[in-house]
């Protein structure tokens, strides 16, 4: 991950456009392809799209598809539905960027409790350290010192309509005190606050038969942290949050009584414009009678989320190609041994155009009848990548009711 300023980290997710006629064009300004270039989409809160929790740590980033757990917040809500403990919570601490800051944290929380056989509640908490910052005036003299804080606050309901689908809505409350109210260029800073939405559905196929095998097929689609922009100002053009489209398979294979091995696959993209190409002359960007930049390749950023989203597709200067780019994708392999002991492996895969986030994953799981414990470890692709080292680690507990005989309970609520 790319630091570009202190208020925002580089990060960009993407997944395939919408096909059209001009799909593999490509845009040229006076003999320059710009499909090529780097052209990195950025966001405000970009913490929301660091992977929370070690299982799918070790698998690439990937969880959309994944059976549902504890953590399911943070992929997909409405797999919420299909979990089989009555309740459970966990409990995840990831050292971020230690090759920049020895001291920047992400913590997650996370609790989930059946309502009904098909209902779900879940709330969970993400919070974001960024180490202490000393600030200092244009002459380099200190003016204080500031430990910036990002959190998340969320709760989601899931429904299972029926054996195969899920459906979920999450709302998130977002908080961002990147400067304590410092004054930048003579204006002041505040905290930036915002809320966001997920909606998300899963579905999952009955058993089936492939090459003797018992086999389970399963999907998942999340367009998560849809909301309002998000300012650090009273002046100037806020920020999109990172509104993200996540989707795709997975499989699992049980290959005999004790072990089975689990294929998923995510592809993501961010649902906001991507940054055009201005007209520039002699002194500097053109600006129109309007006061607004010139656009020569590439759409104008500066419009509504709705507007933004919808633009996503179709926006990039480099056209279909660059748009193509813009696709992340995140596979991995879980195995498990008699459900207890799990081991796992995955691969992130983003363009060098587009952030140039590239790493292999491994991870391990142990269960007990009640807890759980998870780690993953990160190994870039590049050397002296800032993401080199990263551990994560979820400790997760999942409850049952107790079990009553027909004597102590000879007339249940068919809705428990």
């Amino acid at each position: 991950m790319k630091l570009s300023t202190p208020c925002k980290l580089v990060l960009a997710l993407g997944l395939f456009p919408f096909a059209g006629s001009s799909l593999f064009a490509q845009s040229n300004v006076l003999g320059q392809n710009l499909a090529n270039n780097v052209n990195v989409v950025t966001t405000a809160v970009p913490f929301l799209l660091i992977s929370p929790d070690a299982r799918a740590g070790g698998m690439g980033d990937a969880g959309v598809a994944s059976t549902p757990d504890a953590n399911s917040m943070g992929w997909n809500p409405s797999k919420y539905g299909f979990i089989e403990d009555d309740m459970g919570f966990s409990v995840s601490y990831t050292p971020w960027l230690r090759q920049l800051v020895p001291d920047i944290n992400l913590g997650y929380l996370s609790f989930y409790k059946k309502m009904k056989p098909n209902q779900t509640l879940a709330v969970a908490m993400r919070y974001f350290s960024l180490g202490n910052i000393d600030f200092t005036d244009a002459n380099g003299q200190s003016i204080g010192s500031f430990t910036p804080e990002e959190y998340s606050l969320d709760v989601a309901y899931a429904l299972k309509l029926n054996d195969n689908w899920g459906v979920g809505m999450a709302a998130r409350y977002i908080y961002s005190n990147l400067t304590g109210g410092v004054s930048v260029g003579g204006e002041y800073t505040s905290a930036g606050r915002s809320l966001g939405v997920d909606i998300s559905s899963y579905y999952r196929s009955k058993e089936l038969e492939w090459g003797g095998k018992k086999t389970t097929i399963a999907a998942g689609i999340c367009i998560s942290n849809i909301g309002p922009k998000i300012s650090y100002t009273n002046s100037g053009n806020p920020d999109f949050l990172p509104t993200n489209l996540r989707l795709g398979p997975s499989i699992t294979i049980n290959l005999d009584e004790y072990n089975k091995i689990t294929w998923l696959l995510d592809i993501t993209k961010l649902l906001v414009p991507t940054p055009p190409v201005y007209k520039t002359d002699s002194s500097g960007v053109v600006t129109g009678p309007n006061g607004l930049k010139e656009v020569l390749a590439g759409q104008n950023p500066n419009v509504s989320v709705p507007q933004g989203m919808i633009q996503s597709f179709y926006d990039a200067p480099g056209g279909g190609l660059e748009e193509f780019h813009e696709i992340d994708y995140a596979t991995g392999f879980e195995y498990w041994y008699d459900n207890q002991f799990a081991a796992r492996a995955g691969f992130f895969y983003e363009n060098p155009t587009k952030g140039d986030r590239q790493y292999i994953t491994m991870g391990a799981g142990f269960r007990l009848k009640v807890m759980s414990v998870d780690l993953s470890y990160l190994i870039p692709i590049t050397t002296q990548n800032p993401l080199q080292n990263t551990l994560r680690i979820t400790l997760g507990f999942n409850l049952n009711k107790s079990k009553k005989t027909d004597s102590d309970n000879p007339s249940p609520d068919p809705a428990n």
